[in-house]
């Protein structure tokens, strides 16, 4: 069974910061991409930032240059440091995979979700 776990979500003031974390756990032989969604109220959930499975790094337009997005790939994980927050960035964050799976091929993962507020 293969989890991801996210943490580090809270409640954060206009222009502060906040470190996102997802950790990937169980029979995983490799992970492809590893990347961000959020989803605020009465929205549909969005692309924030991903590792693609060539290497590369991409960003939303709305989070380019306050947003950073790093991985371990010897610890399947993958975290985001979010900088100069706008309340516009309140949402429920989650972590997003795509894994190989011995025996299984590659499959879709999705974090629970971890909260961000951001509101004085």
């Amino acid at each position: 069974q293969v989890q991801l776990v996210e943490s580090g979500g809270g409640l954060v003031q206009p222009g502060g910061s906040l470190r996102l974390s997802c950790a990937a756990s169980g029979s995983i032989f490799s992970t492809i991409t590893m990347g961000w969604y959020r989803q605020a109220p009465g929205k549909q959930r969005e692309f924030v930032a991903v590792f693609t499975g060539v290497g590369t790094i991409q960003y939303a337009d709305s989070v380019k240059g306050r947003f950073t997005i790093s991985r371990d790939n010897a610890k399947n994980t993958v975290n985001l440091q979010m900088n100069s927050l706008k309340p516009e960035d309140t949402a429920v964050y989650y972590c997003h995979a795509d894994i190989v799976i011995p025996g299984r091929g590659v499959r879709e993962y999705w974090g629970q979700g971890t909260q961000v507020t951001v509101s004085s």
